[in-house]
């Protein structure tokens, strides 16, 4: 198995590096872009003005992305450059759209009526749900994440390198591991973003709506959380509740399991090992050295 980079500059050279020393892939179903942070030592001497970064294993392309940091340094006769980069849809964290009520809007609209976002594509989604509000401080994933659940009660996700989804794949791809074909599997959880109650104000700011998460309470968790009323949910405030408390118990509870090499999972394909029977795949962690290449693959079961 191989694996190796390309570094785009700014005017448009291509600097292709295969000795890597190390890597770290990740994407998850919460995460808006994909991850990727390696070090390696080059065969190219100028990485100034370096814009891209392309990731491949197998000559399967499996992240494209903006260089966050790069640094190179001089040791023993290498040049070794570590770097770090986001996949393309982090844009989508780092623009705001005007604020106020956007009525009648659709997913394709909102992906492609305000900005162009180099390489960041998405599925065809024309539904109108409804409205957005975009205040102040909301980006275009807050948009993406409110359309998604309006519109199918999903959180939206990456596919491949940089196309945001809103519904599962219709035609995934399925995988099955038997124990013997495992380096190991095993059991997460995390309960630290655990809310016991929500408390949300009303038009004339009492706090007329709540909730209560009956698991929060099982594991003795104790933790109020207070709220102006959501302009998003006007349409039915008890339903923001809803959202908040599945935003607090993403990614709880988490199977999964790791092998040697990367088959070429994606996220909602799907996965059977040990006592997981083809459920979507929602996170995968992808790490090498020299020694070789090994695969995480994670199911959540949470609210969503």
């Amino acid at each position: 198995m191989t694996a190796g980079i390309i570094v785009k500059k700014t005017d448009g050279t291509m600097l292709a590096e295969n000795k890597l020393l190390g890597f770290t892939f990740r994407k998850n179903a919460y995460l808006p872009y994909t991850l990727f942070n390696a070090r390696f030592c080059a065969n190219g001497e100028d990485f100034e003005n370096s814009a891209e970064i392309f990731f491949y294993i197998d000559g399967k392309l499996i992240h494209h992305g903006l260089i966050d940091s790069l640094k190179m340094s001089y040791s023993c006769g290498s040049r070794i450059v570590s770097l770090v980069s986001r996949g393309f849809t982090s844009l989508l964290c780092q623009n705001q759209i005007e604020p106020g009520m956007k009525l009648n809007m659709t997913f394709n609209q909102l992906m492609d009526d305000f900005y162009y976002l180099p390489y960041v594509t998405h599925e065809d989604n024309s539904v109108q749900t409804g409205y957005i509000y975009v205040s102040g401080k909301t980006t275009m994933w807050d948009g993406v994440v409110n359309l998604s659940y309006k519109f199918c009660g999903t959180y939206p996700y990456i596919r491949g390198t940089n196309c945001v989804r809103i519904t599962p794949v219709s035609d995934p791809s399925g995988f099955a591991y038997t124990d013997e074909q495992l380096l190991c599997r095993g059991f997460a959880m995390n309960g630290k973003r655990l809310i016991s109650h929500f408390h949300m104000a009303d038009m004339g700011g009492d706090y007329k709506y709540e909730l209560e998460d009956a698991d929060a309470a099982a594991y003795g968790i104790v933790r109020h959380k207070y709220s102006e009323l959501d302009m998003e949910f006007l349409y039915d405030p008890d339903e923001a509740l809803a959202f908040y408390d599945k935003i607090a118990s993403r990614a709880q509870k988490v199977f999964l399991c790791s092998y040697n090499g990367y088959n070429g999972e994606d996220l909602f394909d799907l996965v059977s090992f040990g006592n997981i029977n083809s459920e979507r795949i929602k996170g995968i962690e992808i790490k090498g050295t020299t020694k070789g290449v090994t695969t995480e693959i994670s199911v959540y079961h949470d609210k969503f």
